[in-house]
């Protein structure tokens, strides 16, 4: 065979391989029951993103049109306990709260109606959200008669949504909670560092008012940083930033016994982090690194590029820890004064997942190394 024949042979055997994998892909699909089983997992994926942010206005106007195609009814319509958030379709907007009062009152689903006086109008299949043992709100299916399957169907998809709306408030549950760590965070802090930052400033202000001044003006962008009220994450750089103001007000107080090195890759320093994640660390390090010790003590902050991953650490040479009583800080049992170890792996366990908590190394005398990693790119996390 000439080697154009040959080629025209495999072009054949290829196409036959092609339409015999369409034909198998076609049946792979199943019946007409499958794919529409896939469609309204389709419709129901459309809707979840708005349901996921809870039972607002702005949510269930987005929701209210793909509820409306998985219910294939001719309206629909989502209120809370006091308002219709969401209106779609025809016959919808005569809807009202007094339609919906027995629902929320009972949690049983209902059949009301808005009728004219010539008997035309809508019916109303109403069903019940409950999140948590609550009606928070009311799945409204709009129809022209009364039917059974219309019933069971608004009942199950307003069970759906409902733990939509759940998981909505447990992600607000959780910021909350976030949130509360970060304040808790900042008064564990803010005593014992701020009280050691002033009392060294006031040492200077005879002697080197200068010095002094410019350590006031350290200390007031440290503190600007520590307790502002925006964002729950930050740059690597930023945090950073910030670790060297805290380092330049402690150097102020133990002078050339503090000695501090510090390596970061530049491209690891636009990495977003959780705020206040490395600074504990590093108050913990001077901490046990220096203080209740004769002589320097060494810490030394790592920032590395590590794939997908930045790789941080802090260690100190300092007097080191009993593994059991860190073990118990990152639990957050008993008591400990390992500053904010265990609210720092929280924070990163709950935005990252539970590999990218912290990893600690220490024992008795044999100093301590925190380490961490960071995506360098998570959905939903930016600075």
């Amino acid at each position: 065979m000439t080697p154009l024949a040959i080629a025209g042979a495999i072009v054949a055997v290829l196409v036959v391989g092609l339409l015999i994998w369409l034909l198998l892909r076609r049946r792979d699909l199943g019946s007409e029951a499958d794919r529409a089983t896939f469609a309204t997992l389709h419709t129901a994926s459309l809707a979840a993103p708005a349901l996921r942010e809870g039972l607002t206005t702005e949510a269930a106007t987005s929701a209210a049109r793909h509820l409306r195609a998985l219910l294939g009814s001719r309206g629909v319509a989502l209120t809370d306990t006091e308002r219709v958030l969401a209106a779609e379709g025809p016959g919808s907007e005569l809807l009202e709260m007094a339609n919906v009062a027995s629902v929320l009152e009972t949690g049983r689903s209902v059949v009301a109606a808005s009728l004219r006086d010539d008997g035309a109008g809508s019916w109303f299949v109403v069903a019940p959200l409950v999140v948590d043992g609550r009606v928070v709100g009311t799945l409204v299916a709009v129809t022209d008669d009364r039917t059974a399957v219309l019933a069971r169907a608004t009942t199950e998809v307003a069970r759906w949504v409902s733990s939509q709306v759940e998981l909505a408030e447990l992600d607000a549950s959780r910021a909350r909670v976030a949130e509360a760590e970060v304040r808790a965070l900042r008064a564990q802090i803010s005593p014992h560092f701020i009280y050691n930052a002033l009392t060294a400033i006031a040492s200077y202000v005879r002697t080197d008012p200068e010095h002094a001044r410019e350590l006031l003006l350290e200390f007031a962008d440290f503190t600007r940083y520590s307790f502002r009220r925006h964002g729950d994450f930050t740059t690597l750089a930023e945090e950073l930033r910030s670790i060297d103001r805290y380092l330049t007000l402690e150097r102020a107080r133990f002078g050339d016994r503090l000695q501090v090195t510090v390596r970061v890759a530049p491209e690891v320093l636009p990495v977003a982090v959780p705020y206040l994640c490395l600074q504990p660390l590093v108050e913990n390090a001077v901490r046990h690194g220096l203080e209740g010790r004769a002589g320097p003590g060494r810490i030394t902050i790592l920032a590395e590029d590590a794939g997908a991953d930045c790789t941080i650490s802090v260690e100190d040479d300092g007097i080191g820890a009993d593994p059991e009583q860190i073990r118990r800080a990152l639990v957050g049992e008993g008591d400990s004064d390992s500053i904010g170890v265990g609210n720092v792996d929280e924070r990163l366990r709950q935005v990252f997942g539970d590999e990218y908590g912290l990893v600690v190394e220490t024992g008795p005398g044999l100093g301590t190394k925190v380490s961490m990693r960071v995506p360098k790119f998570s959905p939903g996390v930016h600075a």
